[in-house]
């Protein structure tokens, strides 16, 4: 199938609320341009050299998504065109991407990333963190937190993936109530996203099932 086809069926199968980021890790400027071609726009990347180059040379019209660990250090490279940051995981980070994106005169909309996995090497905050840092975003007026994001387990334990999903949607119903520019919830990729949206996700990250396997 081609990509146009396998974006064009993930999209009959998910509401229209539901925002697809198609992602692009890997994959050449044309197999992008094959998705830009057929109409879609939202893309992410997990390492900022590799999308500043993409973004220095595809359309101005692409919303690029960062969706991997970020290094403060690298920041700088994508504040001034980055358009949601979704792995934001700690503080340190936050107050990075504040900085440059002032350096810019920009706001950076970003997610704060939440551990739910069982697994120990996924980053994120823990519920009583995420309190905290709330607290402090005040202090943080170029930054807009715009909801949460969340990987479950690498499992196919559908049991366990549907429990972490829920508890990182318990949470983000608790955070909206007190923040009204909080809309996105960010879980599910293509094994696991139909799960994802059916509990609550607002977007989803989708590679292989659009791209093809990783290169």
């Amino acid at each position: 199938m081609k990509i146009k086809e396998n974006l064009s069926l993930i999209k009959s199968r998910i509401p229209e609320s539901v925002v697809l980021v198609a992602v692009s890790k890997t994959k050449s400027n044309k197999l992008i341009m094959e998705a830009y071609n057929s109409g879609h726009r939202v893309f992410g990347e997990n390492k900022v050299q590799e999308m500043v180059l993409k973004w220095e040379t595809l359309p101005k019209d692409i919303e690029w998504h960062m969706i991997g660990h970020v290094q403060r250090n690298k920041v700088k490279y994508m504040a001034p065109f980055v358009s949601l940051i979704h792995g934001v995981d700690s503080l340190k980070l936050l107050i990075e991407i504040n900085k440059q994106a002032k350096k810019n005169d920009r706001t950076i909309n970003c997610l704060l990333q939440v551990h739910i996995a069982k697994e120990e090497t996924k980053q994120g905050f823990n519920v009583i963190e995420l309190d905290l840092v709330f607290k402090k975003l005040q202090s943080l007026e170029n930054i807009q937190i715009k909801g949460l994001m969340g990987m479950a387990t690498f499992t196919n334990d559908s049991s366990l993936i549907e429990s972490e999903f829920k508890s990182l949607k318990s949470k983000f119903d608790v955070l909206k109530l007190n923040n009204k520019k909080f809309d996105v919830l960010s879980m599910g990729m293509s094994g696991d996203y139909k799960s994802a949206i059916i509990i609550g996700s607002t977007m989803i990250r989708v590679g292989s099932k659009i791209f093809g396997e990783r290169n």
